[in-house]
């Protein structure tokens, strides 16, 4: 069995595969404003995440991404694993700052992602509502772009691109923008995703940079043997999948079954409960019945 994660390199930094997803953490469930208002509850305060920064930093998971730059209690969260943790946790910020073409508008930009190296980001990936303003289909780039990615460049940080549109990824690699990696959204339900999975699944195979995947449960729409199962096997060994937890004991149960695809076996995990469970589930043979 792998002791820790196995790692890729992305713009000259080491990564885990693995990384931490925080909207299962941060409020964001996907399912509905009680699901949300009961994540923000219970991790209201930063020491409340540690249970789960820590049981992925016992596994090598020590990379975190998050719009880090633009929610206050993520980034003292990772300040407060860090410090208990006693080493760095790579940080993945992804803001959302104002693309407009004015004066204004670019200085609300560079001071967005000033701060974003100020709070200790190692990359700045460009959150897809604001990339996606920019995308042009008709001319296939994203005029202004590199503006940005220069920006990014200036400030020391990793630059990149959260993509939900997978034209994001074709373009940044067709017209050669300044970029390390991509965010895209892939899982087997099709989730989210604007085209069919296998078309996703074909532009991650062709991107020139490692990806990023992202939902790969779909937000709770499958269960995490399906959809870790499914992304592992799907992307390439350069390639990463984010995962969301809600509780320490949920990160073990997605690194196991993590763990488990890359190696090709059955993940070591006890079957799911049922008030009336059926003997062949989560039972082994006990010799009964046998000839």
């Amino acid at each position: 069995m792998l002791s820790t994660f196995p790692r890729t390199e992305v713009g000259g930094l080491s990564l885990p595969r693995m990384l931490i997803g925080t909207n299962w953490l941060l409020g964001w469930s996907h399912t509905g404003a009680a699901a949300d208002a009961a994540i923000r509850e219970k991790f209201a305060n930063p020491p409340d995440f540690w249970p789960v920064f820590e049981t992925f930093l016992s596994a090598g998971v020590d990379a975190v991404m998050a719009p880090l730059s633009t929610t206050p209690i993520a980034a003292a969260a990772v300040d407060w694993a860090e410090q208990k943790a006693g080493r760095k946790i790579i940080r993945i910020d992804t803001p959302a700052f104002c693309v407009d073409d004015t004066p204004e508008g670019r200085r609300e930009a560079r001071a967005a992602v000033r701060h974003s190296r100020e709070i200790g980001s190692d990359f700045c990936l460009i959150h897809h509502t604001s990339v996606e303003q920019l995308v042009n289909k008709n001319l296939r780039s994203i005029p202004r772009l590199p503006d940005y990615l220069a920006m990014i460049r200036d400030e020391g940080l990793i630059p990149g691109l959260s993509a939900h549109m997978p034209e994001v990824v074709q373009y940044a690699d067709w017209n050669e923008y300044d970029v390390e990696t991509y965010i895209q959204i892939f899982n087997c339900m099709g989730f989210l995703m604007q085209v069919e999975v296998e078309n996703v699944a074909r532009v991650i195979h062709e991107a020139r940079h490692p990806v990023m995947t992202i939902k790969p449960m779909a937000a709770g729409r499958c269960t995490p043997y399906v959809g870790l199962t499914f992304a592992w096997n799907a992307i390439r060994e350069c390639d990463m999948v984010t995962v969301g937890t809600n509780s320490a004991r949920e990160a073990a149960e997605d690194i196991e079954i993590s763990v488990a695809a890359l190696e090709h076996r059955f993940p070591d995990l006890e079957a799911r409960s049922s008030p009336f469970r059926q003997a062949v589930l989560g039972h082994k043979d006990p010799g009964h019945g046998t000839n």
